[in-house]
C-alpha cells in the first residue's frame, strides 16, 4: 500500500464520519517520545522517521509539522508521499492549531485518536478550535482499518535492578510519592509514562528500542500499589520481590476497567503532559482530578549519591570505548573502506566490550560532511557514504549501561579544513565551554543556561535550531525531563543533582555540521550575601580534539578549561587503557 493510498483511505473514513481534519501525533498511550513499532503511526502514514512531528490531514491538504532538526530529512522522506513539510517556528509547539482555525470554516470538525493525545494537548486543541467555532471528534482511529500488518505490542523480558544500582528501594520511592499525594489531597495516582514506571519500580526492559523500559501503568493509593504489566515478562523471583514490597501485578489491559470503577467521591493525581486523553475521559464523574507533574518525574531528575557515583564510573568506561574507537578509526590501514554505517557498527563493538553495557541509548548519528548538517541523521544503506580524506565527521552516540546512560558528540577533521570550518568549530567549542562553566543563582531556569551558551555564537551572528540541552536518565531514557536547556519559558529550576547535556551546534546545510556535547551535573558553587550559586561538573570523559581550534577566537579562560579537561580525561582513562591507546590519547590531548 503506497503512502498516497493510505492517505486516500484516511480521507475516505473522514468523509464517512464528516470529519474535516484529522491529527496524527507522534505518540502512544503512554505519550512516549520513542515508540514501539505498533505506534509509529507517522512513519506508517507518511514515511517520516523522525521522533518529533504531527500530521494534519484535510481533504485538500496533508502536512507534517516538525522542527528545524528535521527540515532536510523530512523534505526528502516526504517526497511523493502526498504530504508536505510545514516548518515549525518554535520547537515542540502545536502551531497547527492556529493553521486549522485559519483554514477551516465555522462548524467544521477536527478528529484525533484520544489514545495518542495527551490531556494537555487535547485541552489546547479544544480551547483553540472553540474560539473559531470548530468542533472536536475524539476516539477517531483511522489507521487500524488500513494497517493490515500492524505490529503487535512488544513482549520483551523485563527485570528488577538491585538497590546497589538504583540507590533507593521501591518501598522508599512509593512512600515519597504517597507523601506528595497527601499534600495534594489526592487519593489515587495514575502513572502512564514508561520512564516513570521504570524508575518507581526499579524495573527495566526492552520494549522500546534504545530505551530500557517495559510497557506498563501504575495506580497508587495509600493502601495499594498496582502495576499493570504482562506478568510473563518478569521472572518468578522478581514477581515475588514486588509482592513483598506490596506491589500487586495486574494484566496490562485491565487498567481501563480499574480507572472506570474508581470511587466517585475519591480524587486522583494525573500528569496532563504524560497521560493520554482516553484514560482521562474514563475517570468517573465526581472524581476530583488533580493535574500536576508526576512526583516521580521530579524525584528521578535528582540523582542520588549512588547513582552519581555509578554514572561517574560509567563515563570512564564509555570514554575508554571512545578512545579505542577513535584511535582505531585514525590508524585503520583500510581507511578507504570506512563508511558512516561501518564506523557506527565498530563503535558499538567497542562499547559492547565494556562492563555493564546493555545497548545504545539512541541510534548513532554518524554524519560525514553534508550529513553532519542533519542534527538527527541516521545512515541507511541508501544514504551511507564513504569517509573521504577531507572535511568534517560528526559522531553523536551514547550507551545504555546498568549503571548509567551516556550521550556524547564529537567532531573530527578528516583533512583539508577550511578557515570557515575552523572558525565555526571554535565558536561552538567556546559556546560549550561557556555553558559548562556557567555560574548561576539557585532558582535559575533552563532558558537562562541556553542563552549563556548561545552568546558566543550570537556574537558572530550564528545560531542553531535545536535546544542546548536535555535531561538524561539513569539507565533510562536519553531524553528525560523535567529540565531542559532551550528558549521555552519553562518554570523548572536547574537543581542540584540534575544531569543535563550541553550541546551547542552550528549547521551549514549541504556542507557540514558541528556539535560538541558533554553531560554535566549540577553542583553547589558558593554562597554569598547575594544568595546560593550553582555550577556544573562535567561528567563526560573523552578528549575534545584541539587540532580544529583557531586559538585566536578563545580567551585564556577557554584555553585553560580545555587543557584542564583533556588532562583530566587522560588521568581518568589511563588506568584502563593499554600502552598504545594511552600513547595515542596523550598525544591527542596535548595542551595548546
Amino acid at each position: 500500500m503506497t503512502y498516497q493510498e493510505k492517505l486516500s483511505g484516511i480521507r475516505r473514513q473522514m468523509r464517512d464520519d464528516r470529519v474535516d481534519a484529522y491529527i496524527i501525533p507522534s505518540a502512544d498511550p503512554h505519550i512516549s517520545e520513542y515508540l514501539p513499532d505498533r505506534y509509529k503511526c507517522i512513519y506508517f502514514t507518511s514515511g517520516f522517521t523522525g521522533s518529533a512531528g504531527t500530521l494534519v490531514i484535510t481533504q485538500e491538504f496533508a502536512g507534517l509539522w516538525t522542527d528545524a532538526r528535521y527540515f532536510v530529512q523530512a523534505a526528502e522522506q516526504l517526497e511523493n508521499s502526498g504530504f508536505v513539510l510545514v516548518k515549525l517556528i518554535a520547537q515542540a509547539t502545536p502551531e497547527y492549531i492556529t493553521w486549522l482555525t485559519e483554514c477551516l470554516k465555522s462548524g467544521a470538525v477536527v478528529g484525533f485518536d484520544s489514545n495518542l493525545i495527551s490531556v494537555q494537548l487535547a485541552q489546547m486543541i479544544a480551547e483553540g478550535l472553540d474560539l473559531a467555532d470548530i468542533g472536536v471528534a475524539e476516539h477517531k482511529d483511522y489507521l487500524t482499518e488500513i494497517w493490515a500488518d500492524r505490529p503487535q505490542l512488544p513482549a520483551s523480558p523485563a527485570f528488577l535492578l538491585e538497590e546497589e544500582i538504583t540507590g533507593e528501594s521501591v518501598p522508599s520511592k512509593l512512600q515519597r510519592i504517597r507523601e506528595v499525594l497527601k499534600k495534594k489531597r489526592a487519593v489515587y495516582h495514575l502513572i502512564s509514562s514508561l520512564d516513570d514506571v521504570a524508575w518507581v519500580f526499579n524495573i527495566r526492559g526492552a520494549d522500546v528500542k534504545c530505551n530500557p523500559v517495559t510497557l506498563g501503568f501504575a495506580l497508587i493509593s495509600p493502601d495499594e500499589t498496582r502495576l499493570y504489566i504482562d506478568a510473563a515478562k518478569l521472572s518468578s523471583t522478581d514477581q515475588s520481590k514486588l509482592k513483598i514490597w506490596g506491589v500487586e501485578i495486574w494484566p496490562y489491559e485491565d487498567l481501563n476497567g480499574q480507572i472506570q470503577s474508581l470511587p466517585k467521591t475519591s480524587s486522583i493525581l494525573i500528569d496532563p503532559k504524560k497521560t493520554c486523553n482516553a484514560l482521562y475521559q474514563m475517570i468517573p464523574a465526581g472524581v476530583k482530578i488533580v493535574q500536576d507533574t508526576n512526583p516521580s518525574t521530579n524525584f528521578k531528575a535528582i540523582k542520588n549519591e549512588i547513582e552519581i557515583a555509578n554514572i561517574r564510573q560509567t563515563m570512564v568506561r564509555d570514554g575508554v570505548a571512545l578512545t579505542r574507537f577513535f584511535r582505531w578509526m585514525e590508524t585503520n590501514p583500510d581507511q578507504a573502506t570506512l563508511t558512516e554505517i561501518s564506523v557506527a557498527e565498530k563503535l558499538y563493538a567497542f562499547r559492547a566490550e565494556q562492563e555493564g553495557f546493555v545497548g545504545e541509548s539512541f541510534d548513532t548519528i554518524a554524519g560525514y560532511a553534508a550529513h553532519g548538517a542533519l542534527p538527527h541523521y541516521k545512515a541507511t544503506p541508501e544514504s551511507d557514504v564513504p569517509l573521504l580524506q577531507s572535511g568534517l565527521f560528526l559522531l553523536d552516540s551514547g550507551g545504555q549501561y546498568l549503571r548509567g546512560t551516556t550521550d556524547i558528540t564529537r567532531v573530527i577533521s578528516l583533512g583539508n579544513l577550511s578557515q570557515e570550518e575552523k572558525t565555526d568549530y571554535t565558536l561552538v567549542l567556546r559556546a560549550m565551554i561557556e555553558g559548562s562553566t556557567a555560574r548561576f543563582p539557585k532558582g535559575s531556569k533552563g532558558y537562562q543556561i541556553d542563552a549563556i551558551t548561545r552568546k558566543p555564537l550570537w556574537d558572530f551572528a550564528r545560531n542553531y535550531g535545536h535546544g542546548t540541552g536535555h535531561g538524561i536518565g539513569y539507565f533510562l531514557n536519553v531524553h528525560e525531563g523535567p529540565q531542559v536547556f532551550n528558549a521555552s519559558n519553562s518554570t523548572v529550576e536547574v537543581d542540584l543533582g540534575m544531569i543535563t547535556s550541553v550541546e551547542p551546534g552550528l549547521y551549514r546545510p549541504l556542507r557540514y555540521g558541528i556539535r560538541i556535547e558533554n553531560l554535566v551535573l549540577t553542583v553547589k558553587d558558593e554562597e554569598t550575601e547575594f544568595g546560593e550559586f550553582y555550577t556544573f561538573e562535567t561528567l563526560t570523559q573523552f578528549l575534545i580534539d584541539t587540532s580544529l581550534v583557531d586559538q585566536s577566537l578563545l580567551e585564556d579562560k577557554h584555553v585553560k578549561w580545555l587543557n584542564a579537561y583533556n588532562e583530566k580525561v587522560v588521568a581518568k582513562l589511563s588506568p584502563f587503557l593499554d600502552a598504545e591507546d594511552l600513547k595515542w590519547l596523550q598525544k591527542k590531548a596535548q595542551a595548546i
